[in-house]
């Protein structure tokens, strides 16, 4: 009798020689089960073989690849801690991760061996190739090893992942994932998204976030569903893929670029179930658009690198365009005071906290900052602004740090944004604050005007009077032909605020509308 291995044993070990189809490749050809769990066999030897036991790191910056997502497998099988890295991060960027988290073995595309060697081996890291197409020499110390693997015991509370947060502030912080994390989390959404084995998931998700990896990953392969599994979002093999697809989890820039594509039609929609939406806020405007072209109303919902998924619109049931939707069963989610920590009443604006199974176990080797964010008694300090409606409806409007208070008066940049996203010709808008001498700060907005319109920017301040309090208002636009995001499509406010920091720097008072 084997020994318990929770993720394993819930997400890989039903399907072990299975035949039935798992991954959908580009080119058309398709991967089964039984070949995924023979890799993940072969690589957890590999990994074995490179010095790794239970708890040890593995560090993985590779193209996305049914290799890539056997890696994932076989730490799961060998007991090992998974640490995807951005695939966009440098040389230099790296040396922080590696050195904070001390994996024993690094994965890197061929093309950036030469530049990590020298960062691998100052960290006493062995580091090992792994291209998009499934060669290199990780792939070849793999070449011929067993295809079983005796997996390792793992218990609910050991670690299965380390994800470094975005953090646009300070250092970056490792989140502990456990096993019981990851699983509570998965069993929640395949109910809460009516997954089955007769779904097919289109994934062009990064698989280095806990977007792509876990919530797309691993609730297909509790469902027994099969996969799409495109190496990044394309909208001409998203479009070929829709037709055969029952469902989709993205990014907003997804349903963006669709939608600015003539293709997109309830046709081309007719046999998807179910569209998802999270990692970046998804505009009402966009919501409402998606609806009006293709009949399907986009479920968005909201979660973290710290806690998996928090809150979800109802598959059945009102999806609200603006709101994250209801805290998902066995998730508390509250809305405190962020000076006080007491508890607000519904309807009040306030810090989003949360708690339960899915909620991370700390911040890797940061314990004071754990203290920080996590409080004793379990619930997690998100650094979120929002507020839940009577029905429990949840509205995000904004990081805390995001937040602007303007002589004294707070100002929630989604509010302000809402009102600019509605006037013709803009896009989309980003509101910031920056340093005022009088006011201590003052919004900014950036507009990204729609293609071909130059937006009248004496016309939008005019539209605003009407809707929003003087102190609300911007008291100076910029025009950008587009807004800066990371990869998961969130708007990087900090380098906004840093860009447009001097603007208000000569006004003595005087404050321009």
């Amino acid at each position: 009798m084997a020994m318990a291995n929770p993720l394993y044993d819930a997400l890989l070990a039903p399907h072990e020689g299975s035949g039935r189809v798992f991954l959908h490749l580009p080119g058309g050809g398709t991967l089964s089960h039984a070949a995924f769990g023979r890799m993940a066999a072969r690589f957890a030897h590999a990994i074995r073989a490179a010095g790794l036991g239970p708890g040890d790191r593995l560090a993985v910056q590779v193209d996305k690849s049914p290799e890539a997502l056997a890696v994932y497998a076989a730490c799961l099988r060998a007991g090992v801690v998974l640490l995807p890295l951005n695939t966009g991060y440098t040389a230099a960027e790296l040396a922080y991760f590696l050195a904070d988290a001390e994996p024993k073995l690094v994965l890197c595309d061929p093309a950036a061996e030469a530049a990590l060697r020298p960062v691998a081996s100052a960290q006493g890291a062995a580091l090992m190739t792994l291209d998009a197409d499934g060669t290199g020499s990780f792939a070849d110390a793999a070449q011929g090893l067993p295809e079983r693997f005796d997996t390792a015991p793992r218990k609910d509370g050991d670690l299965a992942a380390l994800l470094y947060t975005s953090g646009t502030t300070g250092r970056s912080k490792g989140a502990m994932l456990t096993q019981a994390n990851l699983l509570s989390n998965a069993r929640v959404l395949v109910e809460a998204w009516a997954f089955t084995p007769r779904d097919l998931l289109l994934h062009a998700l990064p698989i280095f976030h806990t977007h792509g990896l876990f919530v797309a990953s691993n609730t297909a392969l509790l469902a027994g569903a099969e996969m799409i599994f495109l190496p990044r979002f394309d909208v001409d093999a998203v479009v070929k893929a829709l037709p055969r697809a029952t469902a989709m989890m993205g990014v907003p820039t997804f349903y963006t670029r669709l939608l600015d594509d003539a293709r997109l039609t309830p046709e081309l929609a007719a046999g998807m179930r179910l569209f998802v939406s999270g990692s970046a806020p998804l505009l009402a405007e966009t919501h409402r658009r998606f609806e009006a072209r293709t009949g399907h109303i986009i479920l968005e919902r909201y979660g973290m690198t710290e806690t998996n998924m928090n809150t979800s619109n109802p598959y059945a049931g009102a999806r609200r365009p603006g709101t994250v939707g209801l805290p998902l069963p066995g998730v508390e989610l509250k809305v405190t005071d962020p000076e006080t920590g007491a508890e607000l009443p519904r309807g009040e604006i306030g810090m989003i906290e949360v708690r339960g199974p899915n909620v991370f176990a700390g911040y890797w080797r940061m314990p004071d900052k754990t203290r920080e964010e996590l409080r004793e008694d379990g619930f997690f300090i998100t650094g979120d602004l929002g507020v839940q409606g009577a029905d429990g409806y949840v509205q995000i409007v904004g990081r805390g740090k995001d937040l602007i208070i303007s002589g004294g008066f707070n100002i929630y940049p989604k509010e302000v944004e809402e009102a600019l996203d509605t006037l013709p010709g803009i896009r989309e808008s980003a509101v910031i604050g920056v340093p005022h001498p009088d006011l201590g700060e003052a919004a900014l907005a950036v507009l990204v005007p729609e293609p071909g319109a130059e937006p009248d920017l004496a016309a939008a301040a005019g539209a605003l009077e009407d809707n929003l309090a003087r102190f609300k208002r911007p008291r100076h636009y910029e025009i950008l032909p587009e807004l800066p995001r990371n990869t998961m499509g969130k708007v990087q406010k900090a380098a906004l605020r840093e860009r447009f920091a001097g603007t208000f720097a000569g006004d003595g008072g005087s404050g321009a509308a």
